[in-house]
């Protein structure tokens, strides 16, 4: 019953990927942007593996799946502000990506030490 689940799900996933590297879900390209469907398909990419990291956050049998999940949540924010300031031109965003990478890391540490039952002095 697992594998089938897997198998079905992996379907799913293979089946939305296609439709969105189709093109098939592309905005209006503005002018001055040559690379807009790269960046629209990358940033439809981040929203559906950020769904999915939600899903896992809310529905992780345990708490290391969760602190994996909201990991990973961190590093698809840190893409979409690669994806703005690539499309926006405003390097300012880079900025809010270094800091909410270490942002990202030393939560991730003290999750891991919380669910170890050490204190944060250890």
């Amino acid at each position: 019953m697992k594998i089938i689940r897997w198998v079905i799900g992996a379907v799913i996933l293979i089946s939305i990927l296609v439709y969105i590297m189709g093109g098939h879900m592309q905005f209006l390209s503005p002018p001055g942007l040559p690379y807009f469907t790269f960046l629209s398909r990358a940033l439809y990419v981040i929203l559906l593996a950020g769904t999915m990291c939600i899903w896992r956050v809310f529905l992780g049998p345990t708490g290391a799946d969760r602190i994996v999940a909201i990991d990973i949540l961190g590093i698809l924010i840190i893409g979409l502000c690669s994806i703005l300031t690539i499309s926006t031109g405003r390097t300012w965003y880079l900025d809010i990506a270094m800091a909410w990478a270490l942002q990202s890391f030393i939560s991730v540490l003290a999750f891991s030490k919380f669910l170890e039952g050490r204190s944060f002095d250890e």
